[in-house]
């Protein structure tokens, strides 16, 4: 296939992806194997926005269980984006990727602040625009961040890149017996409320007929095929 799908994506990505094989932490072969994936697609013209999570360093929702209030829990998660965000730009910078860091919390010499009109200029260059901090604000997830700044950016679809090559009906992980769905409408993921991402986020997609594809970003050009219109991983759609 000669011709690209998807002229500019919103690609997510969780923050257990950048702990590779370790259980807390940046694994720096995963940065490496991310970047490379990007300059594939950005090399045949693709516009590249990115968030990435941050479950490798700190979740919200396991701080609060210790203890910690939930506000703040969430603020030290929004900090990790940012750690991750400039992780994730120092390697772009190494394979000549030109990227920003982008944030709604304004962090002067560190990154920039986040206006959706920046963001689409710095996209129509072919920089990489890497959102930190999510949304800006606790009780968000980055899943309803990637959403929000793929619509404000008007990106094709989100492309969601996991450590699993889809959707499955249950966990894969805890059971044997599973089904890994292809294609799915948003009506089916909620009936069958199967894990996409969280409910606010999915709707907020879902009310703006934003596609989204669950994938394995593991596997090697599995972004590049996925840009080219190859059946890869589980397309969400109306």
């Amino acid at each position: 296939m000669s011709t690209n799908i998807y002229s500019r994506i919103l690609l997510k990505i969780s923050g257990e992806v950048l702990q590779g094989r370790n259980k807390f932490g940046i694994d720096i072969n995963s940065l490496k194997k991310i970047a490379k994936e990007i300059k594939l697609i950005l090399n045949i013209g693709v516009q590249v926005g990115l968030v990435i999570g941050s479950g490798n360093l700190f979740r919200g929702t396991t701080l609060s269980k210790v203890g910690i209030n939930r506000i703040a829990c969430d603020h030290i998660g929004i900090l990790s984006t940012i750690i991750n965000s400039l992780a994730m730009q120092d390697i772009m910078n190494n394979y000549s990727i030109h990227s920003c860091v982008m944030s709604p919390i304004p962090l002067h010499g560190i990154c920039e602040t986040y206006t959706y009109q920046r963001a689409i200029k710095l996209l129509s260059k072919h920089y990489v625009v890497i959102f930190a901090a999510g949304i800006g604000n606790p009780l968000f997830t980055t899943d309803s961040a990637a959403c929000l700044r793929g619509i404000e950016t008007q990106s094709d679809i989100i492309l969601k890149g996991t450590k699993v090559d889809g959707v499955y009906s249950k966990d894969p992980e805890k059971y044997s017996q599973v089904t890994l769905y292809k294609k799915l409408t948003y009506r089916d993921v909620i009936k069958h409320e199967l894990k996409v991402m969280d409910l606010s986020a999915f709707l907020l997609a879902r009310d703006h007929n934003l596609p989204i594809i669950v994938f394995n970003i593991n596997k090697n050009e599995s972004l590049y095929r996925i840009i080219k219109g190859y059946n890869e991983g589980t397309i969400i759609t109306n």
